[in-house]
């Protein structure tokens, strides 16, 4: 889905409102839809409290990340909107407008190093692509140059088939392409290490609590044993979070047979089957 750019150099031309995507909650679009409203008429801080009320909603809504952190920059609130922007990352890495708006905050903060890191991972085919190569420009570098340093920084550091530096790690899983998840239990985050070594954040959400056994099925659903919040997490491919089931004492190991689900719940001392597509 497109973009809303509300960012300083269109504001003349007020804030694009765009249909949010089916899978985003009713009542989310509606506060998503006042913070459009209220910044028509320069009602900032009701517009971002609108966009947060959508955002606590439904925590995966890039589109209200994106207006809000927009209107932060523009009120030149750098870091609050640089935090914003990260969150989009999280949700989704291959979203190179966030991308290039992480990098465009790092160096206005004098964050150069981060500024270059983030410019590293816009590919020549995106759009924003000639964006981020002006920014290069004013970092005395190019695109070309700082993804070079990055692949040698990354190499002399790496260790081959090691991943460090994992707080407590517990299920792994991977998707098609061979990307590899992996959860956190004692800091209830998902990371996601790419086919290229890149460890990004997957998932950090407020329903993700004791994050233990994992499982991805053939259309690279993954599934979640929530151990400490008794439920079974589905992250969709599209990053839509939802409970998937609930009422499962201690969920632990996960496993994908076909069409079935098969859950070791250790508070029950049973396994549970749960049929997850025809």
């Amino acid at each position: 889905m497109k973009k809303l750019l509300i960012t300083a150099f269109i504001l003349a031309f007020g804030m694009a409102s765009f249909a949010a995507a089916e899978d985003v909650m009713t009542e989310a679009k509606l506060y998503y839809n006042q913070g459009v409203d209220h910044y028509k008429v320069g009602l900032y801080d009701k517009s971002m409290a609108a966009f947060r009320k959508a955002i606590e909603l439904d925590p995966n809504y890039t589109d209200a990340y994106f207006n809000l952190g927009s209107i932060l920059e523009y009120l030149q609130q750098y870091d609050a909107a640089l935090s914003t922007f990260k969150q989009i990352i999280v949700r989704n890495p291959n979203d190179y407008e966030a991308t290039y708006k992480a990098a465009y905050l790092s160096a206005k903060l004098n964050q150069t190093d981060n500024a270059k890191s983030y410019l590293s991972i816009i590919p020549p085919n995106a759009p924003i692509y000639q964006k981020a190569q002006e920014l290069a420009y004013t970092l005395n570098t190019d695109l070309a140059t700082i993804k070079a340093d990055q692949l040698k920084a990354d190499s002399e550091t790496a260790k081959p088939g090691i991943y460090e530096d994992i707080v407590s790690p517990t299920g792994i899983t991977t998707d098609k392409e061979g990307n590899l998840y992996v959860a956190g239990f004692s800091d209830n985050i998902v990371y996601k290490i790419t086919t290229d070594g890149r460890r990004l954040v997957f998932l950090k959400d407020a329903r993700l609590n004791g994050p233990i056994g994992m499982a991805s099925d053939a259309e690279d659903n993954i599934y979640i044993a929530n151990y400490n919040n008794n439920n079974v997490l589905k992250v969709g491919k599209n990053g839509y979070v939802s409970i998937l089931l609930g009422n499962v004492q201690k969920p632990y190991g996960l496993h994908i047979g076909g069409n079935i689900l098969y859950i070791s719940s250790q508070g029950s001392n049973s396994i549970i089957k749960y049929k997850i597509a025809e």
